[in-house]
């Protein structure tokens, strides 16, 4: 559990370690922009793979330009049996506003406790020199009908964007 006092020592967010490749996902239950609870295992459907796509926040550059590389080409993944679910720590107001904005049609979901980004041990500190502000860092993992981790990429920094076609090859 985590202890507010832990971090104001300056112990940062309890961190555990990453799921690795064949492991099986953290599950997680997130509101979406739509303010409606949404659970993994709702993703997770027979013959298809999932792409989860960790961010920092909504409205910045790199999260925007990441974000809607993945709308402009959702169609594609589709057609490999694929889709994309989007998270970061931002609230369910802003993530309609990202969403709409930017005509993004899959689900955003909002980790605002950050729960999530501890179980994926993507957790960023001090965003954008922000002391104190925790973020998700930019990472990708790819999650099979069987609820398992098939392609894993977790950014050396916030502002670097994954190889998308890496990515697409990963559901292949």
């Amino acid at each position: 559990m985590f202890h507010p006092a832990e971090f104001k020592a300056g112990l940062g967010w309890p961190q555990s370690g990453m799921p690795e490749i064949g492991q099986k996902a953290p599950e997680f239950s997130l509101y979406d922009q739509d303010k409606k609870v949404r659970r993994s295992s709702e993703f997770i459907v027979k013959g298809h793979k999932t792409v989860i796509a960790f961010f920092p926040g909504a409205f910045t550059g790199a999260c925007t330009q990441e974000m809607c590389t993945f709308r402009d080409m959702y169609g594609e993944l589709e057609k490999m049996k694929g889709s994309v679910v989007g998270i970061s720590v931002d609230a369910p107001f802003a993530q309609k506003a990202f969403a709409d904005k930017n005509g993004l049609t899959f689900p955003l979901l909002c980790d605002f406790r950050r729960e999530t980004i501890q179980k994926y041990n993507v957790v960023w500190n001090n965003l954008g020199g922000v002391e104190g502000y925790v973020s998700a860092n930019r990472a990708i993992f790819v999650v099979d009908d069987q609820e398992r981790i098939t392609f894993k990429w977790v950014a050396p920094e916030p502002g670097k964007l994954p190889d998308f076609e890496a990515v697409k090859r990963a559901l292949q």
